[in-house]
């Protein structure tokens, strides 16, 4: 039987959905966590009808999403060869480039020679902060004096991150855009992974974030599928913080989305477009606003409304769909820390017109890069292996 042909891949990062330990967990200090699993005990069950059709409780035993009997997709679980646990070490592996030097963490703060560097970038008087934090809390704690003087409050987290907070009224979002662009010079012979500009708004006492964010990220050390499928002429379009995570190289066309529900959104308007090509997604709240914030009840809402929303998309791909689901990293809501959690992730490979099989543990989150490569019948050479022959042989 031939195979069909797929004409476009739709790529959707579950941001932090791992299912369980890695066999290294132990040296990142995360064994013992399992994102989903732990959510979904303490939840007493989850309500994910439409993942538990594709196959998900096939992956990983999951309280209240069992294994179904005929999955419609192929199922498996993905290892990760990068050291490294974080959005950019686990977007790069899939994407076919394998983080071999971990990024630079700052648990004490920055050393002065960055901070230095810094300051004479961007022309800035003097900084607050400079420690690790959460973004919420430092901005409570120095926002106050952050008003009275004008200077930018820096700091970090777990992550290889290097942060700049400002109120909207005394750093507009654009001037601190440009200066976070600035530190990002600064902060590559640091091997510091992202940039953030954080703006806020709000009074004292009620200080809130803003939908302002930007990312700039360390480029990738090599080349990526998405460099490959630019110059093979494939359209590429990044969802959600996509094109931050890749500095930009290799996706054409880029829709910025501010929470899952736009992110979603988006994927159903590129489904309903037509055309070929890669839909590369990020849906980002299941670790910023719950894995990060040890919110267990609000990660498991989170994963029951992405469900929703899958039901609603599942009957708009056509037979040259090929949708592939998973997750770049764990963050256990339920795990002591607030950091990301080292662990496996899931892999669900669905389309109309694909069989469904069980792939097994993958060696390397690569192999999702190295599958969409031959689909669009791109010959690569990097780490990963593809698993469409796997797939398709099922029916035969």
């Amino acid at each position: 039987m031939a195979r069909p042909k797929i004409s476009r891949v739709f790529l959707v990062v579950l941001d932090s959905a791992g299912v369980g330990s890695l066999p290294d967990a132990a040296a990142f200090g995360d064994e013992g966590a399992d994102t989903l699993g732990h959510v979904a005990e303490r939840r007493g069950g989850l309500d994910l009808p439409h993942l538990a059709r594709l196959g998900l409780g096939n992956i990983v035993p999951l309280r209240g999403v069992p294994p179904a009997s005929a999955p419609s997709a192929s199922w498996g679980r993905m290892a990760s060869l990068a050291r490294g646990k974080d959005t950019l070490a686990g977007h790069w592996e899939l994407m076919g480039v394998v983080l071999d030097e971990p990024f630079a963490l700052f648990p004490g703060g920055f050393p002065p020679g960055l901070v230095d560097e810094f300051r004479n970038r961007t022309g800035v008087a003097g900084v607050l902060g400079n420690k690790a934090a959460s973004g919420t809390e430092i901005i409570a704690e120095l926002g106050a004096e952050h008003l009275r003087t004008g200077f930018p409050i820096v700091f970090t987290s777990a992550d290889s991150v290097f942060q700049v907070a400002a109120h909207e009224d005394v750093i507009p979002p654009a001037e601190l855009h440009e200066m976070c662009r600035r530190a990002r010079e600064a902060c590559d012979r640091w091997h510091i992974g992202r940039v953030i500009a954080r703006p806020f708004v709000g009074r004292l006492g009620g200080f809130r974030r803003t939908a302002n964010r930007r990312d700039f990220s360390m480029p990738p050390p090599g080349e990526t599928v998405l460099d490959i499928l630019e110059k093979s002429g494939r359209t590429v379009t990044g969802i959600g913080k996509i094109e931050n995570i890749f500095a930009g190289r290799g996706v054409g066309r880029s829709r910025p989305s501010h929470d899952n529900v736009q992110g979603m959104r988006f994927l159903a308007e590129e489904i309903a477009a037509g055309g070929e090509g890669l839909t590369f997604a990020n849906l980002v709240d299941f670790d910023m606003l719950f894995g990060h914030r040890n919110d267990v009840d609000g990660y498991a809402a989170a994963l029951e409304a992405f469900d929703r929303g899958l039901g609603g998309l599942l009957p708009k791909f056509g037979r040259g769909d090929m949708l592939v689901l998973t997750a770049d990293h764990g963050c256990d809501p339920a795990f002591p820390g607030t950091d990301h959690t080292r662990e496996y992730v899931p892999l669900l490979v669905y389309g109309p017109a694909l069989p469904a099989t069980a792939l097994g543990v993958r060696r390397t989150f690569a192999d999702v890069g190295a599958s969409i490569l031959e689909v669009f019948g791109i010959k690569g050479d990097g780490p990963g292996k593809s698993f469409l022959a796997e797939v398709f042989s099922a029916s035969s």
